[in-house]
């Protein structure tokens, strides 16, 4: 078997992996229906699922939730080539979390077009994200205090010199 197709079996195990989790999500907790599996070159090191029902905090998505357990366990911030993979797609919210951290590609098995006709999808999180600042819903606005003898940014250089 060549390189490409053992790595197109390895995704399709992963993805395989994050729809279990994602029903187990719904059959044992009555959760969202939405498992991640985090990889790292290639191998699984978190696997997450919706919580946002059970928690309260609708930042408790499957993909979050793997980030935070293998920050949890220290298994972030090392070189290699983190992979997401994920039930449904992912959200503006974990998107943003994925490319801070430098995931390298995200796969997913259901579409927002998939779970629009049961309330699951974010579609309408992204086209508002696409409008200019002006026309979104939400108002944005930068107000640029400032607290004299106080500099956060400042304070972080500082901090990093120290170390």
């Amino acid at each position: 078997m060549s390189d490409e197709l053992a790595g197109e079996g390895r995704h399709e195990r992963h993805l395989e992996k994050a729809i279990a989790l994602a029903h187990e999500n719904v059959r044992q907790s009555g959760g969202r229906p939405f498992g991640a599996v985090l990889t790292r070159d290639g191998e699984e090191i978190a696997t997450g699922v919706n919580t946002m029902l059970a928690t309260g905090d609708p930042t408790a998505h499957a993909e979050l939730e793997a980030l935070r357990a293998a920050a949890g366990r220290g298994a972030l911030g090392g070189r290699g080539e983190y992979v997401m993979y994920a039930s449904g797609h992912p959200c503006p919210m974990c998107l943003g979390a994925m490319l801070l951290l430098g995931v390298s590609a995200v796969y997913y098995a259901y579409s927002n077009e998939e779970g629009r006709p049961f309330g699951l999808s974010t579609a309408h999180v992204y086209a508002e994200l696409a409008k200019p600042a002006a026309e979104r819903a939400m108002r944005f606005t930068h107000l640029p205090v400032r607290v004299e003898g106080i500099d956060p940014y400042e304070a972080w250089v500082a901090a990093q010199s120290a170390e």
